[in-house]
């Protein structure tokens, strides 16, 4: 018989190398959240996946490139963002790895470039000298705009004279609809209402343009997985199990989870928003990660001039080693 014996002291981090919880390096992973909703991580912990190691909230994120950035300065432990944002901060050395996918684009979840019907927005050529406002630049949103602008046609020059512009995304219809700007991003429950109100159309979305594909991952620096390998593959067989629980149980348990999630931390925030979930968008089972969700970045980056062909390869960006759902 095996007797697990769990010697806990302070409240802490700590290091051992022993059996039950002990075997973990550390049993606090320090995150950011997001405002009105549960991260796949805070999931896996309520379900219980994640014991003995807890998480330790120290604030919510402004954009996946904010989030990512604090991973490596030791903000945090971990950080999650779109995979074109983590490429290009691996390029400029960053000494990050991908470990888990935990967002993406299927029928159910994606976000829409949306005009005001009866706009002059008819064409990617009525684009130019318009401005399109999203949630932050740099990041997917960026990414899926220039990537409709190269694939209709056009030049390098012309694309520059499409202005972006970074708007909270609770602002951006109202932006729109008082024709502040011209196109508007949504997506989730801001884009179906949006739509509930008329008005207004997509002129294409991530969906159309890649249909199902994960976006983004979580990453850990290259020192936390050296130092925490039992930690770190820990964390992704919960938040894998997570992302499973997700996909199979039916949405309307889903829903009913993450509202308890909400209510029991209790950071004065608004549970109307996730009755309007669909699905997890992710594409691989379990969060693992596919070569192209990488590659596909890099060669745009190489197109759009921002990489050397043979600076980076996708291998460099990410690892399934932890993932338990790898084939």
């Amino acid at each position: 018989m095996l007797i697990v014996m769990i010697f806990i002291s302070g409240c802490g981090k700590q290091t051992s190398s022993t059996s039950g919880s002990d075997k973990y390096e550390t049993l606090e992973l320090r995150y950011q959240g997001s405002v009105n909703n549960v991260t796949f991580p805070e999931l896996a912990e309520d379900l219980g996946y994640l014991a003995p190691i807890k998480l330790k909230w120290i604030g919510n994120t402004t954009s996946g490139p904010q989030d990512i950035q604090s991973a490596v300065t030791g903000d945090v432990d971990f950080g999650g963002a779109f995979n074109g944002a983590v490429t290009k901060l691996k390029a400029a050395k960053a000494p990050i790895k991908s470990v888990v996918g935990y967002y993406g684009v299927d029928k159910n979840t994606w976000s829409g470039f949306f005009v005001l019907d009866g706009s002059p927005i008819k064409t990617v050529r009525d684009l130019i000298g318009k401005k399109v406002a999203m949630n932050t630049l740099g990041a997917h949103h960026e990414f899926m705009l220039k990537e409709y602008l190269h694939r209709n046609g056009l030049t390098n020059e012309e694309i520059k004279q499409v202005t972006l512009v970074a708007l909270p995304p609770v602002s951006t219809e109202q932006a729109l609809r008082q024709k502040q700007i011209d196109v508007a991003v949504l997506g989730g429950i801001l884009r179906d209402k949006a739509l509930e109100r008329g008005g207004i159309h997509p002129l294409f979305s991530d969906y159309d343009l890649f249909g199902e594909f994960t976006a983004g991952s979580y990453v850990m620096t290259e020192k936390f997985l050296k130092q925490n390998p039992n930690t770190a593959k820990k964390f992704v067989e919960a938040t894998a199990k997570a992302i499973e629980w997700a996909r199979t149980t039916p949405r309307e348990e889903v829903i009913a989870r993450y509202e308890k999630i909400i209510k029991q931390r209790g950071r004065n925030e608004d549970t109307s928003i996730i009755q309007y979930w669909k699905s997890t968008g992710v594409a691989g089972k379990g969060g693992v990660i596919a070569d192209k969700e990488f590659s596909v970045w890099i060669d745009w980056l190489i197109k759009d001039g921002q990489l050397k062909k043979g600076q980076i390869k996708s291998s460099d960006l990410y690892t399934n080693e932890f993932n338990p759902f790898q084939k």
